[in-house]
């Protein structure tokens, strides 16, 4: 199968178009290579993937609209998984037109590419944090997400809505994932797991918001991936039994689907960062500051859904995906900065 990847250069999208490759398919690449972060890791990724057949690579920034177009009529993937966004929740506090632009222009590019060529199924990477100021947990597809409390998290509500509009009017078959704090090997810099080892390391002190106060739902690369898999070969159909008078977000009748993919396992801050000195033989320094504006104190997802529709539970323990990671980062990284 050909499909599409965008933000191919990133963290999930490196690690989705090696699983990809894996299995035989032919991964078609974009990534625009912006220097959010050190460009280098994601050149390191990129070198790791242009090695391999049945890859390809162009170089393309998505809010471009008629380079994408014109990349859509020479390419013609019959899968397409969107990847590419701006990211972080603190950045979006100073860079909003980043965020604009890339998660909501060039997203609307990528519908317009998808709905002119007749792609089979877009799954696109929504986000936890769209759950914003809700208070009920676990967090569920089925709830409400009306409020959310960032900028980013305003644009990946967006997207769903975005998504469902040209699932309704030109039956393109959309899956949007919520993805619940993700870490693994060649991860972002701007993680909290990946500063906080790298600050350790340089024997630093680490900045532990909300005074510790704040738990996370973090889910492994792997059970990320996995689960994006089994989600792109599952197409989805109109629900006949979806009723207007009590709309449930996470389905329609329109060809459109929406899931979490989380470790359903919330792990206190506090928790994890005695779990990381452990996996880093190495003690912490902590320096405690107030809650920042954006945050949200817990995230937990309900992964029923999930579960019910292609058969996945993410299960990785911590212990084992920070040990994973902390293997690769010595390896990469030997000299503490």
């Amino acid at each position: 199968m050909k499909i599409l990847v965008t933000g191919v250069a990133g963290f999930i999208g490196f690690h989705l178009a090696q699983r990809l490759l894996d299995r035989g398919d032919e991964v078609l690449g974009l990534d625009n290579l912006n220097d959010y972060y050190d460009v280098r890791l994601k050149e390191a990724r990129l070198s790791r993937l242009t090695s391999r057949s049945g890859f390809r690579f162009d170089r393309l920034d998505l809010a471009e609209a008629d380079k994408l177009l014109s990349w859509f009529d020479r390419n013609r993937p019959q899968r397409v998984v969107h990847l590419a966004a701006q990211a972080g929740v603190r950045y979006s506090l100073t860079h909003p037109q980043a965020y604009l632009s890339s998660n909501l222009i060039g997203f609307g590019n990528l519908l317009e590419g998808c709905r002119h060529h007749a792609v089979e199924h877009l799954v696109y990477a929504s986000s936890s944090s769209v759950y914003g100021a809700n208070r009920k947990v676990p967090f569920s597809v089925h709830d409400n997400v009306d409020h959310p409390v960032s900028l980013y998290a305003a644009t990946k509500k967006a997207n769903e809505l975005m998504a469902h509009s040209y699932s309704h009017l030109f039956a393109l078959p959309t899956t949007g994932l919520r993805l619940f704090t993700v870490y693994g090997p060649w991860g972002r810099p701007d993680m909290a797991y990946f500063k906080f080892t790298r600050d350790i390391l340089a024997q630093r002190s680490i900045e532990v918001y909300n005074h510790g106060e704040l738990s996370r739902d973090f889910t492994y690369i792997d059970d990320i991936v996995e689960g994006v898999c089994r989600v792109l070969a599952r197409v989805p159909e109109p629900d006949p039994d979806w009723n207007a008078l009590s709309p449930d977000p996470s389905r329609s009748r329109a060809p459109y689907r929406l899931y979490n993919i989380g470790n359903h396992t919330p792990v206190k801050l506090m928790d994890f960062i005695g779990e990381l000195e452990r996996a880093l033989g190495v003690q912490a320094t902590l320096k405690m500051l107030p809650m920042q504006p954006g945050d949200v104190e817990t995230t937990c997802a309900d992964v029923e859904d999930l579960i019910r529709d292609v058969g996945f539970r993410p299960s990785t323990p911590l212990s084992v995906g920070l040990e994973r990671f902390v293997r690769w980062y010595r390896q990469e990284y030997p000299d503490p900065e």
